[in-house]
């Protein structure tokens, strides 16, 4: 049997008649860019989000980048100013945070949820730090009332990045703006880059999408030193079509988290724990560790052996990469010779991804399961 990690054609499949439909229709419509797919999918993915305004842009990146920089044009941040992230995430949140003329701060993460830990904000603050970008890694939500308490305390702002957590029921506080990737490997995936913004403010949302239309508002007047980052129509589309399943699809992801959690007894796989509140966890992956790196490597082998697929998030973290090897903000923000992030290091050392899709049937499942039980090194 082989399982591979993730089938975006089968993904797709039950779908296809009304991808088609959607492509059909907005081919026919002879409107392409910011038109009526994209207005609809903009108030019904805020709407289920919670949020008054969403707005479409190009990916991920831009969504995490113009929220910061539109935060900038309205004077709320400085160029300069540091954010706290986390030290695990991939390496787009930094990389955003850069773009947008700020400082990337790193901060431990829990090794109990992989997301940032509240408990060592205080020790990466310093009389520059204006903000905090909170990363819903593999799916499940940041300790968000912690970090908002923190950040009310010290009188942050506080945005996250939702690339892999579309669908988690958050708790009763908001952010200043939320940043969504629509990449076809989400749990709400398009056929191509899309990626949103969602806020309750009405000018913030309106900068961004300024700053993605060249920063014009109004043809040929151009307010802002903008990009080209807009949500394509076809793409709206698409994702119209696909966003009433959401839920249905994770909550077979759940199911699925559900039994590796609880049938999965192999003493050298530490699995995730499931929150108390189950819909904290949207399991966009399931990531489990093990004791090292060998013995990772022995596992990979050992479930590729058994035609199941894997994949490692994130083999190096961002401090360790090349991109950044003269530092993170800069020549004026040099990390030392040698940064120290030993959480987020182990975790790049020993985190595996096997298959949640919600397309695994019951005995993919059982498969996986007895792959991870028998498995010895």
């Amino acid at each position: 049997m082989k399982i591979p990690f993730l089938d975006l054609k089968q993904v797709n499949a039950p779908y296809m008649d009304a991808l088609k439909d959607a492509a059909t229709a907005v081919v026919e419509s002879g409107w392409y860019i910011r038109g009526s797919y994209c207005e609809r999918f903009e108030k019904e993915f805020a709407a289920y989000c919670g949020y008054a305004h969403g707005v479409g842009v190009g990916n991920g990146l831009d969504a995490l980048t113009l929220m910061l920089r539109a935060s900038i044009e309205l004077g709320r941040l400085e160029p300069g100013d540091e954010i706290l992230v986390p030290a695990n995430t991939y390496i787009a949140t930094v990389l955003a945070v850069n773009a947008a003329g700020l400082v990337p701060v790193l901060v431990e993460p829990d090794e109990k949820t992989f997301n940032i830990d509240p408990a060592r904000l205080a020790d990466a603050c310093s009389v520059k730090t204006r903000g905090i970008l909170a990363v819903h890694l593999y799916g499940r939500l940041a300790d968000m009332p912690a970090i908002w308490k923190f950040a009310e305390e010290r009188g942050l702002l506080v945005f996250e990045d939702a690339a892999q957590s579309h669908g988690a029921k958050n708790v009763a506080v908001k952010s200043v703006a939320v940043a969504y990737s629509f990449y076809p490997t989400k749990n709400l995936g398009a056929l191509g880059d899309a990626g949103m913004v969602v806020t309750d403010d009405e000018e913030l949302g309106r900068v961004v999408r300024m700053l993605g239309n060249y920063g014009s508002e109004q043809k040929y007047v151009n307010k802002y030193r903008g990009v080209n980052s807009r949500l394509d129509e076809i793409q709206a589309a698409f994702l119209l079509a696909k966003l009433p399943h959401l839920d249905s699809w994770n909550a077979r992801r759940r199911e699925i988290a559900a039994r590796y959690v609880s049938e999965v007894k192999n003493p050298l796989l530490r699995l995730p724990g499931i929150p108390a509140n189950p819909e904290e966890h949207v399991w966009h992956v399931f990531t489990l560790r093990t004791p090292d790196r060998k013995t990772r490597e022995a596992l990979q082998k050992h479930l590729e052996s058994r035609g199941i697929g894997t994949l490692i998030f994130y083999p190096i973290p961002p401090h360790r990469q090349d991109a950044y090897a003269t530092g993170l903000g800069g020549e004026s923000f040099l990390l030392p010779a040698n940064p120290k992030f030993p959480i987020a290091e182990s975790m790049a050392e020993t985190v595996i991804s096997v298959p949640v899709s919600q397309v695994l049937t019951d005995a993919q499942v059982t498969e996986i399961i007895g792959a991870l039980n028998e498995f010895v090194c």
